[in-house]
Parts: C-alpha cells; sequence; structure tokens
C-alpha cells in the first residue's frame, strides 16, 4: 500500500515558480515510478511528468517541457515537481501519482495505481 500527500499548490503570478512535493509512505516507495497529472475545470486529467524509481529516466509533456523538471528524494519516501516560468493555462489542480515499474505507457493515469488528494496550481495574468 503507498500513501501520498501532495503540498506546495498555490496562487502566483505568470512568470513564477512553485515547487510541488509529493510524500510518500509505504515500504515499497523506492521501487515505484511517480508521475504528475493535473485536471483543471471542465477538462480531463492530462499527463505532466513522471519519473522511474531510480531516478534515471523522466519524461514530459510537450506543453511542460524545458519548464517544469521532476525530482525525487527515495531517502525522504518524496517526490518533486519544480514549475517554472508558470503560465495562466497551467492553472489546474495537480495530483501525485505511483506505480510499480516503468514503461512506455507512463502518461497514461489509467497504469498508476495510487493516487493523492491534489493541490490546487492557480496561475494569474
Amino acid at each position: 500500500q503507498v500513501q501520498l500527500v501532495e503540498s506546495g499548490g498555490g496562487l502566483v503570478q505568470a512568470g513564477g515558480s512553485l515547487r510541488l512535493s509529493c510524500a510518500a509512505s509505504g515500504r515499497t516507495f523506492s521501487t515505484y515510478a511517480k508521475g504528475w497529472f493535473r485536471q483543471a475545470p471542465g477538462k480531463e486529467r492530462e499527463f505532466v511528468a513522471a519519473i522511474s524509481w531510480s531516478g534515471g529516466t523522466t519524461g514530459y509533456a510537450d506543453s511542460v517541457k524545458g519548464r517544469f523538471t521532476i525530482s525525487r528524494d527515495n531517502a525522504k519516501n518524496t517526490v518533486y515537481l519544480q514549475m517554472n516560468s508558470l503560465k495562466p493555462e497551467d492553472t489546474a489542480v495537480y495530483y501525485c501519482a505511483a506505480r510499480p515499474g516503468w514503461s512506455s505507457n507512463y502518461y497514461y493515469p489509467g497504469t498508476y495505481d495510487y493516487w493523492g488528494q491534489g493541490t490546487q496550481v492557480t496561475v494569474s495574468s
């Protein structure tokens, strides 16, 4: 069993930065790949970024490449999402998710077994 708790969301002006954190509990945290997804009002949940259990492999949505960075610290059971150059269209609830192992479909939310409650990110123009 893996439990995930996100933090770090808030209100920021366009061009600003935020760092989201996802703290995990569960003995197998270090063997799970992690992902960040987001959902804006009236829209489907969409992939943002993912990272393998070792941190050696990452993947990003085209809309955030070059602006967002995903990382993890297995000693702290935490995964991070550093978000720079934020835009109003980044406004959404951001969710952390975990899945056992890494494969080419890391962008598909249906492959993740565990989800956090989400944290709101609002970017004002």
